[in-house]
């Protein structure tokens, strides 16, 4: 596998379950200052890059609010570093325009069904993008510098320098990854 130095941001709390092998996939719609102003997939393997901005326990399901709430009370507003412990690779990058699509994909994500359904309408030209994902979790963290160029409301950012190699291994093995992959296909 190459690994590169490009980093898409993701709610700490997400990455967390990810990590966890209790979802596979990412919804996105890109953020406030995207170049394009919609969601491109920039690279189809990147880390994910931990953020603690907008999430809120009332965002995501009852039953995965313990992870936001251990996300943010590790949260340091100032920290000079972070840590990344998750790297991905897109498996898929399906888009999806309707109400009845996304609510076939509740079993498979965090988000709570008011969050979905507000990001299927926000930018209503533009589909959500759901995004497969064979997660690998990092045998050691990498921990890099908090550079400025890496905040505000982006969907992807460019490790400078790029983090040391690390060993990772696959969250899910890859017969239960391909299932999952064929059920979620299957359920829109």
């Amino acid at each position: 596998m190459k690994v590169n130095s490009v980093a898409l941001k993701e709610w700490d709390s997400t990455i967390k379950v990810l990590a966890e092998g209790r979802q596979v996939i990412l919804l996105r719609k890109g953020g406030i200052k995207e170049e394009t102003r919609r969601f491109e997939l920039k690279s189809d393997s990147f880390y994910l890059y931990p953020t603690y901005e907008h999430q809120r326990p009332e965002l995501v399901k009852e039953q995965d609010r313990h992870f936001v709430e251990q996300s943010l009370s590790g949260f340091e507003p100032n920290a000079l570093t972070v840590k990344l412990t998750v790297y991905a690779e897109v498996a898929a990058d399906l888009e999806i325009r309707d109400l009845e699509q996304l609510e076939k994909l509740s079993p498979y994500h965090m988000w709570s069904e008011g969050l979905a359904a507000e990001r299927l309408r926000w930018k209503a030209k533009e589909p959500l993008h759901v995004l497969l994902l064979r997660v690998y979790t990092l045998e050691e963290p990498s921990e890099i510098e908090v550079l400025p160029e890496y905040s505000g409301c982006r969907s992807w950012i460019e490790l400078s320098p790029p983090p040391e190699l690390r060993p990772m291994k696959p969250v899910l093995d890859d017969e239960e990854f391909e299932a999952l992959c064929i059920e979620i296909k299957k359920a829109i």
